[in-house]
């Protein structure tokens, strides 16, 4: 099983400074880069300073000038507020400026809230059908000349400008539904799945879902299987409740946008009250040990390996919730030290 980092610049309070999250962001990314990360990956986001990722091309660019050996990741682009013209030639000039080290990640949103202010009457749930129009478009742009005449974008013959460095750049799914399952599968694409804060059990169903689709569509499937969950590897009381604490903290924003329930000021959204989620698995303290990757080294290691069992090619350490900085050092270095070494 191999591993991934994915890391937000993430401001949970006007009151942090913006040079201190980007340093703190490369930080980790380089840290993961000597420790032998296969990928960071960086979000796509909108108006929300819990995630400021406007251009997931550019962070990645940036960090491709830190690092040295560590693949860069959209993690992933929403396919939906792009031009397929400007979306192949952005990728391809990170693959360019990089050396050849893009992981093509795309996807259909999360949240309405940013629908309603990058395509007005698009419905979060029917965004999907822009993927998959998107992706082969960028496939075929990146190798030559392409006319496009679709159901949302339509231009005459144009190519990407520049060409990715890599032969074939490998592309990334970013699924939940059966439906997008079934898309990644019979056209042999890689799979990025979240669990969100729910049981081992969902993972088992989105592997369920990956092993129908393979048996119904495409039995010589290559295509990578990976998972991110919320990480906060930790050795003392006190780095437990933090994790805790901040976690649930990030849920309470999270469920505003999900649910969209209070209002966002100024890029930050209002917590939902969690004593309006008691009962809630996603927000009991209890649970979320349980079912996110937190624990001890040996306790993580436990989990990973049960994740290792069912199949699970590539974990993502999502390290961004709402964490101090020095306490989200302090669990990527006890990762990297006591928990790697059990997957070498």
């Amino acid at each position: 099983m191999k591993f991934h980092l994915a890391i937000n610049l993430e401001r949970m309070t006007a009151q942090t400074s913006m040079a201190e999250v980007r340093d703190h962001t490369l930080e980790m990314v380089k840290m993961a880069d000597h420790a032998g990360f296969e990928v960071a990956w960086a979000a796509e986001h909108h108006a929300l300073e819990m995630t400021i990722a406007p251009n997931p091309f550019q962070l990645m660019t940036w960090w491709a000038d830190h690092t040295e050996n560590i693949r860069l990741g959209a993690g992933v682009v929403n396919a939906a507020y792009w031009h397929p013209i400007n979306l192949a030639g952005e990728a391809a000039m990170l693959d360019l400026l990089s050396g050849g080290r893009l992981e093509f990640g795309i996807g259909s949103g999360a949240y309405q809230r940013e629908f309603d202010r990058m395509k007005p009457g698009l419905d979060q749930k029917d965004s999907y059908k822009y993927m998959q129009e998107m992706l082969p478009v960028v496939q075929a742009l990146w190798k030559g000349d392409v006319e496009h005449n679709g159901a949302y974008w339509q231009f005459p013959k144009a190519t990407s400008c520049p060409k990715p460095v890599q032969q074939d750049v490998p592309v990334w799914v970013a699924a939940r539904a059966p439906i997008t399952y079934d898309y990644a599968v019979e056209n042999n694409h890689n799979i990025m799945s979240w669990p969100l804060t729910m049981p081992i059990s969902e993972l088992e169903s989105y592997k369920d879902r990956l092993e129908d689709s393979k048996a119904r569509l495409n039995p010589n499937y290559t295509g990578k299987f990976t998972t991110m969950r919320h990480t906060a590897v930790y050795n003392t009381e006190a780095d437990r409740q933090a994790a805790l604490s901040a976690i649930r903290a990030v849920l309470s924003q999270f469920g505003n946008l999900m649910m969209q329930r209070g209002a966002v000021e100024n890029g930050f959204p209002d917590p939902v009250p969690l004593t309006e989620l008691e009962g809630n698995a996603r927000v009991d303290p209890a649970m979320l040990e349980e079912n996110l990757m937190f624990g001890s080294p040996e306790e993580v290691v436990t989990k990973l390996k049960s994740y290792e069992a069912l199949g699970v090619d590539g974990f993502l350490y999502y390290a961004s919730m709402g964490l101090g900085m020095e306490n989200q050092k302090r669990s990527l270095q006890l990762f990297i030290d006591e928990v790697m070494p059990e997957f070498a």
